[in-house]
């Protein structure tokens, strides 16, 4: 638990968070329903992927494994900040203890930091398997699989630990109105009366340093899987090629995209985009790859399809309690 000062110029001991401003009750509302809409069917996608990947044996390999780690991420990303907005939306509560606000941040910015890492790795995965075919179980073992999902975890712990002690330490003269659902890192700081330049830079280095690290890698392997891809002699090797690509290709849109708009909303439009659209898309970033990712690899993987379709037309049981 962070030391919070008593102190009213430093850290006050709540925070209000006022949700996205603007909005009229029946637009609350219609916002309030499609958000919990994503999030229980984010929640319900992702935990089916978990359950399909782990009764299928033959979906023990690289790819799903780092399948099965996108899809813990997705669920407890959008758990550290959806029931929060939706009581801000249902009950009027925006209040947050200080302490909880600054664990949020940590969750919040740790699991972004920890999703690219991961997006990363897929992508490394796919360039071992289509660039190296021979190599990719020998290289890809168990005990590197680890290595790297360790090496992930400790990358994105190590760089987002210092944001909360950054915080902790402005000047915030009694104001404690957040401009957001949750606690994001920059509404928070831009609470503060005090100077937030360290703050501020700290928060852009690790964006840029985290991000564009894993998006330049990204880039780097799929511009050899398709000059492989290129050089493979038959259209239907090519065909298979881009096919195992495609998921991963989606997910990466759906997960940046969003991500970067608001990245770039926030350092630099704030004065042309409404704040409100900023923080109705801070939200859809957190949501919307949760809800789209389990859609993506269900549509594009045959195992998973087929393993969903035979648990909901073969299995009575299921049809039973579907039904109730």
């Amino acid at each position: 638990m962070l030391p919070v000062p008593n102190n009213s110029h430093y850290m006050p001991p709540t925070f209000f968070l006022i949700g996205i401003p603007g909005l009229n009750d029946g637009t609350v509302l219609s916002t309030s329903i499609v958000f919990c809409a994503l999030y229980i069917l984010g929640i319900l996608g992702n935990g089916t992927i978990l359950y399909v990947i782990k009764v299928e044996r033959t979906l023990h390999t690289p790819m799903f494994f780092f399948l099965s780690m996108l899809a813990i991420n997705d669920i407890v990303f959008s758990s550290s900040t959806v029931p929060k907005t939706l009581g801000i939306f249902w009950l009027n509560d925006g209040v947050i203890d200080a302490t909880s606000c600054l664990i949020q941040m940590f969750f919040v910015h740790c699991l972004s930091a920890i999703e690219s890492g991961i997006l990363a790795s897929m992508a490394y995965d796919r360039l071992m398997a289509i660039c190296s075919p021979l190599r990719y179980h020998s290289v890809l073992t168990a005990s590197l699989l680890k290595k790297i999902a360790f090496a992930i975890l400790l990358r994105a712990t190590v760089v987002i630990f210092p944001i909360p002690f950054l915080v902790v330490n402005l000047q915030y003269c009694d104001n404690n109105f957040v401009e957001h659902s949750y606690c994001d890192h920059m509404a928070v700081v831009n609470v503060a009366c005090s100077d937030k330049q360290i703050d501020s830079l700290y928060g852009l280095v690790v964006s840029l340093s985290v991000s564009g690290f894993d998006l330049s890698f990204i880039v780097l392997s799929y511009t050899m899987i398709l000059r492989s891809i290129f050089r493979m002699p038959s259209k239907d090797s090519r065909q298979k090629a881009v096919g195992t690509c495609g998921s991963h290709i989606c997910v990466i849109i759906s997960a940046y995209l969003p991500s970067i708009f608001s990245f770039v909303v926030y350092r630099f439009g704030r004065k042309t985009v409404p704040h409100n659209v900023h923080i109705f898309l801070g939200n859809i970033y957190i949501l919307v790859p949760a809800f789209l990712n389990p859609i993506i690899y269900g549509v594009k993987t045959k195992q998973i399809r087929q393993h969903v379709l035979h648990i909901l037309i073969d299995n009575p049981k299921v049809l039973c309690l579907s039904n109730r």
